[in-house]
């Protein structure tokens, strides 16, 4: 079972998050289904079921290799590197 080689490298605690949805689902007009949180910098941006894929996108700009839902009642996490869960 593959494991992420990231996880150690996440700064203690985590970051602050930048905003409490999407910035630049706002800016465009649109609307996040849901949102994640960059565990390096604490970006928001939208999940990759939304029209912007903004997480997504925040990763391939910044190379930042973990993110974890930031959905209330959530806490999963997901390593866009080695493409599994942490």
């Amino acid at each position: 079972m593959k494991q992420c080689t990231h996880a150690d490298e996440l700064p203690h605690p985590e970051p602050e998050p930048l905003s409490d949805t999407c910035l630049e689902c706002q800016a465009a007009g649109t609307h996040p289904i849901q949102v994640r949180l960059c565990l390096t910098c604490g970006h928001v941006g939208c999940c990759d079921s939304s029209p912007g894929r903004h997480a997504t996108e925040h990763y391939k700009d910044s190379g930042h290799p973990i993110m974890r839902t930031f959905e209330p009642g959530e806490a999963w996490r997901w390593c866009f590197v080695d493409h599994v869960l942490v």
